[in-house]
């Protein structure tokens, strides 16, 4: 695989969250699909029926980080708050990857709008750029809820990528989260100095 700021939106990233989107129409689908919230694919039985199928004809998944990646993104989108469920994925296919919104960004825009303290967003962008796959798809849930609860879309497709990519080049997304966040949050390029940075050594 690679990663190219050049490259164009993996259509195949944009299908999967419009299917997801169309599963999550059934109630018990839905529900099938929440239960592997923050979980690893061995502990997710009730969602290989419907991403098993979907993945063999459409991505290569001998990744673990790949194939967890699709699980949780499906999982993320079952569970959003009743006010969000209706919200159907934007079209975006005219827009270059790189300028689509990704965490940073939701999160930029959550402190914008005071759904969410800068130091509290900030910290997390912090942790999560030092923490492995596993620790940032156990945070996603309460911190995509937050967002989604506040009015904030996700792009779940480019979420979908950056975390089947986090193993290989978490700096760079981090980065990237990072980056966007900030340019969201101070729009007018001046930086929140009252921000509490999380300790180095913290876990």
């Amino acid at each position: 695989m690679t990663d190219s700021t050049a490259a164009a939106a993996p259509p195949k990233h944009d299908r999967f969250i419009s299917y997801i989107h169309d599963l999550c129409r059934d109630n018990r689908t839905r529900a099938e699909l929440r239960r592997g919230l923050g979980l690893p694919v061995e502990r997710c039985n009730y969602m290989h029926r419907y991403l098993v199928p979907w993945l063999h004809q459409h991505d290569d998944i001998s990744y673990p980080d790949t194939r967890r990646a699709y699980y949780s993104v499906a999982s993320l989108i079952a569970a959003r708050p009743r006010a969000a469920r209706h919200t159907e994925p934007a079209d975006t296919s005219a827009t270059s990857w790189y300028l689509r919104p990704n965490l940073g960004a939701a999160l930029g825009e959550a402190v914008r709008r005071d759904v969410m303290k800068a130091g509290t967003a900030e910290s997390a962008l912090h942790l999560m750029s030092r923490q492995s796959s596993d620790a940032v798809h156990r945070a996603l849930p309460s911190l995509t809820r937050q967002l989604l609860s506040g009015g904030t879309a996700v792009d779940w497709s480019v979420l979908l990528k950056d975390l089947s990519w986090w193993t290989q080049d978490r700096d760079v997304i981090a980065t990237r989260w990072l980056d966007q966040y900030f340019r969201c949050s101070t729009p007018s390029g001046v930086p929140d100095t009252t921000t509490t940075l999380p300790e180095e050594n913290e876990r």
